[in-house]
This record gives structure tokens, sequence and C-alpha cells, in this order.
């Protein structure tokens, strides 16, 4: 029986990819871990290896072309296999079925040349999900739904793996409610003059992603001014200091970032997840920030950043970005944050509230620096230079106080950034 390369799910957010390129012939030997073809998603542009041995038989799908997530792209045979008679390959299933692939859940991690199985969870005669029971105790502790998933165990079977790649459902659906819809409004018809933009895979992401943050997380928002005097000063002597050669300055945004990081060390309640019926408190900062793209949005992860000094941090953000707006990532490269920075003060923005980055619990907000009068010692007017910074938080997870704590502390480390360098 033949072996089907199917488009692989790169990432929990992928619901199609398009081929850019075969990097394996017809009648060429494939071995497993050969790379054979070049995927773009809706955030990189990736390499997709073969699980499997055999001769490339046939391609089913044509570069350039797009593809829903588990859809057959090639045929492998096996050592000595005859090949299928015409028309007995299924073929890849047409674009357009990713809007159906888009509207269902999520599929378990692809793996490339598997035999075709069906992409909905595989069930018994009794309309019981076949799944271990281990995926089943893992899909209880997370608020996991089994019916959602599909199964890459023998037969459709749902294991553990399945399980722990997959987002929770919300509160009410697994509990078997249905989420109440949200009516569309209409737009009105397109003029003459008007231009159409059909959605791209990551503009799609972004509008599924924030519609259900804002529709189904508690957003409650706070804000702070930090004097940003002592923060200029020292980046100012840091920058003087450093070695020209190297043409690498340390910006605002790396102090920030380092001082986010700290603070949610200091207050590590910030630095959690909800989680279905509990709350899932994380033992590593896992920084995100959020990095404009020609298509929208990417929020590349600086990993274990609590371990990492500010220098660190700003060479890692600096290489993320770099590679991110030339859509180079990994996927565990930009998966797995658990708190977001966004910073617009380089667009000349002075403040500004963000949308939550599901499922993290918090998202910090960063304005430009400004020059004010402000009150200084002995109630005289100065010049003072003024940092907005705001946050924005799920309330499910972190209470006001809470939140409160945080920015307090992120405030007392940018005002005394001696700190950030301990």
């Amino acid at each position: 029986m033949p072996l089907y390369i199917e488009m692989p799910k790169l990432a929990d957010t992928m619901t199609e990819g398009t081929l850019v390129k075969w990097r394996k012939n017809i009648g060429d030997k494939v071995s497993m871990g050969d790379i054979v073809a070049e995927v773009e998603t809706d955030k990189a542009t990736m390499e997709m290896e073969s699980f499997d041995d055999g001769i490339l038989h046939e391609y089913l799908v044509k570069v350039g072309e797009k593809v829903p997530t588990g859809s057959n792209i090639a045929v492998l045979l096996a050592k000595g296999e005859k090949a299928p008679a015409p028309g007995a390959v299924p073929a890849a299933a047409p674009a357009a079925a990713a809007a159906a692939a888009k509207a269902a859940a999520p599929a378990s991690p692809a793996s490339v040349g598997k035999t075709n199985a069906p992409s909905t969870a595989a069930s018994s005669a009794g309309g019981r999900v076949k799944s271990s029971p281990l995926a089943r105790k893992i899909a209880s502790e997370r608020g996991v739904v089994l019916e959602t998933l599909s199964g890459s165990g023998p037969g459709g079977r749902i294991v553990a793996r399945d399980v722990a790649h997959a987002n929770p459902a919300p509160a009410s659906a697994a509990r078997g409610v249905a989420a109440p819809s949200v009516a569309a409004v209409p737009v009105p018809p397109a003029g003459p003059n008007d231009t159409i933009i059909p959605l791209s895979g990551m503009r799609r992401i972004i509008a599924d992603r924030l519609l259900a943050s804002k529709t189904q997380i508690p957003h409650f928002y706070l804000h702070i001014e930090v004097d940003a005097g002592p923060l200029m000063k020292m980046r100012a002597d840091l920058n003087a200091g450093a070695d020209p050669a190297s043409g690498v300055k340390l910006t605002v945004n790396d102090f920030v970032l380092k001082a986010v990081v700290a603070a949610a060390v200091k207050v590590p309640a910030a630095n959690s997840a909800f989680n279905g019926d509990s709350i899932l408190q994380f033992g590593s900062v896992g920084l995100s920030v959020a990095v404009a793209v020609d298509e929208g949005l990417v929020t590349p992860v600086v990993r274990d950043a609590q371990v990492k000094s500010l220098r660190q941090i700003s060479e890692a953000i600096k290489d993320l970005a770099t590679r991110a707006r030339a859509k180079k990532l990994k996927p565990d490269e930009y998966q797995g944050g658990t708190i977001t920075v966004s910073n617009l003060g380089s667009y000349g923005i002075d403040f500004f509230d963000a949308i939550i980055n599901p499922p993290q619990a918090v998202i910090v907000s960063v304005g430009a620096i400004l020059k004010k009068p402000v009150v200084g010692a002995n109630d005289t007017i100065v010049v003072g230079q003024r940092l907005a910074i705001g946050l924005s938080a799920d309330h499910r997870v972190v209470d006001g106080a809470v939140a409160a704590q945080y920015l307090s502390e992120l405030r007392r480390l940018l005002e005394s950034p001696a700190l950030l360098l301990v």
C-alpha cells in the first residue's frame, strides 16, 4: 500500500500551507529525515521532513498551491512496490477546503509519510472516541475536548501527544454548552474605486485569535508613567562605552524587555495562564515580543529570558525580529511565550492598550518617551522624560492588586536601571 505525504501541521495556528518548492524529484529515493519540500505557513517558510523511506512516485500538489493541513500532497512507494493504478491515488483537497479546515478543531501535529487516514477523530461502533487512557487523563486535566481532535495513533486513535499539543477548550465548550455567536455586520458592496485584499494566512490567524481574545478573555487595563531620565542616561553611558566596531547599540526597548522579565520573576502570578479548571503558573519566562511584518504581526519568543542578561536579550530579539521579517522562524521560536511586550513608541504613539496574546494572561504596552513639565524638588517645575506603560490582564488569572504590584515592580526597575545589570 503506498504511503501518502501529507501537508503537515507545522504550528498550532496553521490550517493550510503553500508548497513553495519540491526538494525531491519524481523517482528519487527518500529516506527518513530527508527534506522533501519547503512549505510556507502563516508565519514562516519551513523545511518538511519525511518520516518514511520510499521512492517518490507522484506529486499531488503543484508549487505555489495552497492546501489544508492533512491533505495528501505526494505519494511514496516502498522498495519493490508497484505503482497504483491511474486514478487510484486520492488527490489533494482543494484550496477552497481551507475555510472548512479553519473552522474545524486543530489537528494533531502532522507526520509526513503516514498512510492515508481520516482527518477527524476516529470513533468506535458505540460512538465513543478512540483514545488511550493517558490521553483521556491529560485531556481531563487540561480541559481538552477529545471529539475535536484527530488521532495520530493506530487506526486514528488519539494518543497523549495529540492532546499535549491541543489547545484547551473554553469552559462552556468543555461542558457541552454552545458558545454565544456574534452577529456579523454586513460590509457594503465594493465600489469601482475600492480594492479587495484577500486575507493572507497570517491575517486570518490574527483575526481569529484576537477576536477570541477580546470575546473570551475578560480584559482589564492599568497604566503607569515612568521617569525615564535615569534609563536614558544609563543607556547613553553604556552605548558610549561599547566597542564601536560591534555596531550594536542598546535600545530603550531592550531595557523595557529586561525589566518586564525581571518583574515577572518578582511577581510570578503575572507569568501565568488560564487552564480551564486551574491556573498554570510558569516556572520560567518566555518573553514574547510583538514584531511588525509585511502581512501583520509575529511574536517571537526569547525562552528562559529570566537567566539572560540585558545584552543577551537584546541580541536574541534582534536576531529573532530579523528572521521573523524574512519568514525564517521555526515554530518553537514563536510559540510557547508566557508574557508579551508590544512597543509602539517608535511610531510616535504616546500610550495604548494592547489585546492579550492568548493563552497568556498579561501583555505590556509601551509608548514613546516624552519630554514634559514635571514637579521636581521643592515643588519646582522642571523638564522631565516620561514613559507611558500599560498593562492588559486576564481577570480570570490576575486580579487588580497583582497587576498593580507587577507594574509597581516594573516602574522600580526602570527608574533604577542599574538593577537590570545585576
